[in-house]
């Protein structure tokens, strides 16, 4: 770890390269598919100690602590070896003690189901307690949320926290002990010895609450059940003053993916409001609502071309102190005057890393914990002292790429057949030309979300290969406005897919790509984008690649009967032709360019039945098809090994499609 003093103007910091980088295939494979070497970072509360979590091998994790004040070396405390389970945060309840959760993946009946558990620990790993409230043997279902930490300094005895618990009701038959209670509740509960006190009674409409930076309930939202088990679309959202225990309705939403209504998220004690978003002329805003009973609102940050879509919010009380949204690359608008000027001093300081994020503060909020990335960075950890104005590095995101030469993002647009423009990021090998080379078009995931710029390392391991890749941020993305996501990429497939064809076609045009060698590769929506684009245009893209990929659109309604979320996947899938038409397993015999699929066993998001599917029917229509399936693995494929593998048989799969 390196300091440098800041003094008057922020000091340049300049980060040693690694004398040699990877050049064959399988190192490259290595290095790019590593996970990343901080999975997740927390300050404490004195801003002396840093906690965070490593690889431990391919698919485990280890926990570490580094003491700032002492010799800062990173301490192992806690090795996780659960290959069926993540360790995911661990966070600092006090300068002394830990809590952290777990995100399991079980099997119940043949069918997938993830929980998660939350435990706290001494600094040093020892003295482990569970705070989930685990279920009785009577108990009546699965209980899968292990609770959600809502706030982590309680006024009055110390060593106390708020949570949720997910209650379920027990067996009465022979017993009048059974515990009757069910849904979602709230407790303080001690972080040292586990014992708890109620604060809100569980009820089975109650899906989340939230604290103010005191400590106190503040917003709680509700969604009902229907006759048949499942929960309603519509859900709503209830407030209440400091002082009181009843709760107020505050809005009503739709559960439709571009809601209208204020959705409240945070609040601010001290102003007695609620921060939110809400639709304004056709675009997510941030607005504020009071809770003084009156329901006045206010639009805080508006902009006529893109939602903004995200709350800055820092420190362990979640201070909302700014608003963000992407256009060509992602702005943030601090509210804090104070952390408006700082942040451009440090885009001063650190001119290769201008995407610099708040990851954590101390209690005072003196000592700043950031991470600064960009298009060809992964990022950096560092510790910003803002009473001496030092600037220390902490430790790099994705060390085996740390001073790797990265292909540059560039914001681009192309027409599409209608002549819509479609915004997207070309990203070219280092030292191309862009001419006549190998391209790749990659769909993002979703639908509902949207390609930035930034670091992508599935991208920079094909522009390493020698691959032009463009990702289009077609119609039917998130972002851009409720006009632009329209009626989502899955109800109007042909214009989402239709955009990504265009991309193709514009690369071709442009003469960026040879188009011999153009393919599509596209991971979960993207995936089923990539198998779809055959059956628009199936002369166009020459290799597919189609990771964890929907393949077809009623098993995917299926498939959701079997969970309380079914009534919003009905509605997001619709009903009509484009169910047979936009299913690619439906439409196999239209495919001639060779498919790569991969999937894992143990996939959530989507079931891996999705594209064993697809495989039968490409076989049955006597199409070139090969699939990869992955056992034990989830719809990220979070393993290094795994990762390393998938893309050295991608990189084959496309040089033999692609002609070397």
């Amino acid at each position: 770890m390196k300091r440098t003093l800041l003094c008057g103007a922020l000091a340049l910091a300049i980060l040693p390269l690694h004398a040699a980088h990877a050049q064959t295939v399988e190192q490259l494979a290595g290095a790019f598919g590593a996970r990343q070497s901080v999975l997740d970072i927390s300050l404490s509360p004195s801003g002396n100690k840093v906690v965070y979590i490593a690889p431990g091998g391919p698919s485990t994790e280890a926990v570490y602590v580094v003491d700032l004040a002492g010799d800062a070396t990173p301490r192992a405390i806690l090795a996780h070896r659960d290959p069926d389970s993540e360790l995911v945060n661990c966070q600092w309840a006090s300068d002394v003690r830990l809590v952290c959760e777990v995100d399991y993946i079980g099997e119940f009946e043949g069918i997938l189901i993830g929980a998660t558990r939350l435990f706290a620990m001494n600094a040093d790993g020892t003295g482990a307690t569970m705070l989930t409230q685990e279920a009785g043997s009577d108990a009546i279902g699965i209980q899968q949320d292990g609770g959600s930490i809502l706030a982590l300094d309680l006024p009055g005895e110390p060593g106390r926290i708020l949570m949720t618990r997910e209650r379920l009701k027990e067996v009465s038959t022979g017993t009048r002990l059974a515990d009757s209670a069910e849904g979602l509740a709230v407790e303080e509960v001690n972080i040292m010895n586990g014992r708890r006190r109620g604060v809100e009674a569980a009820d089975v409409a109650n899906i989340h609450f939230v604290a103010d930076d005191n400590g106190r309930l503040r917003l709680k939202v509700m969604q009902p059940f229907d006759g048949s088990g499942f929960r309603r679309p519509e859900q709503r959202y209830y407030g209440r003053a400091a002082d009181s225990g009843s709760w107020r309705l505050l809005s009503e939403t739709t559960g439709s993916e571009r809601e209208t209504a204020f959705v409240p998220v945070a609040v601010d004690s001290a102003r007695n409001v609620a921060f939110g978003f809400d639709e304004v002329d056709g675009y997510i805003a941030v607005a504020s609502m009071a809770l003084d009973g009156s329901g006045a609102t206010e639009t805080i940050l508006a902009r006529n071309d893109v939602d903004v879509d995200q709350l800055i919010r820092i420190g362990r009380q979640r201070r909302v102190v700014g608003a963000s949204y992407a256009t060509e690359k992602r702005e943030v608008a601090y509210f804090d005057p104070e952390l408006r000027q700082l942040t451009d001093q440090l885009r001063a300081a650190l001119p290769g890393r201008p995407l610099i994020d708040i990851a954590g503060a101390s209690a005072d909020e003196q000592q700043l914990l950031l991470v600064a990335s960009s298009d060809t960075d992964p990022g950096m950890f560092f510790l910003y002292d803002k009473r001496t104005r030092a600037l220390e590095e902490l430790l790099p995101r994705r060390d085996p790429l740390v001073g790797r030469p990265m292909g540059e993002m560039r914001p681009v647009s192309f027409t599409a057949s209608d002549g819509t423009a479609i915004p997207g990021y070309l990203t070219l090998p280092r030292g191309s030309d862009g001419k006549g080379i190998p391209a790749i078009v990659m769909p993002h995931g979703g639908p509902s979300s949207r390609d930035e710029w930034g670091f992508d390392w599935l991208v920079q391991f094909f522009v390493a290969r020698g691959y032009a890749v463009l990702q289009p941020n077609f119609r039917g993305s998130s972002g851009y406005g409720s006009a632009w996501f329209g009626r989502n990429g899955f109800q109007a497939w042909r214009t989402a897919i239709g955009d990504v064809n265009d991309a193709g076609r514009w690369l071709v045009q442009e003469g960026i790509a040879d188009p011999a060698k153009l393919a599509i590769v596209g991971w979960s929506y993207g995936g089923y984008a990539a198998l779809q684009s055959q059956v628009l245009d199936n002369d166009l893209y020459k290799a597919v690649v189609a990771i964890a990929p929907v393949t077809d659109l009623e098993r995917l309604r299926d498939e959701s009967r079997r969970f309380t979320n079914y009534r919003l996947v009905d509605r997001f899938v619709g009903q009509g032709r484009h169910i047979s038409e936009g299913s690619p397993a439906r439409n196999a015999e239209a495919f001639t360019a060779p498919v790569l699929l991969i999937h894992g066993t143990r996939d959530q998001n989507v079931g891996v039945g999705q594209s064993r599917l697809m495989r039968e029917r490409l076989e049955a229509s006597g199409k070139p098809v090969k699939y990869i399936e992955y056992a034990g693995h989830d719809h990220f494929i979070d393993d290094s090994q795994t990762r390393s593998n998938m893309l050295l048989e991608i990189d084959r799969f496309l040089a033999a499609s692609l002609g070397g």
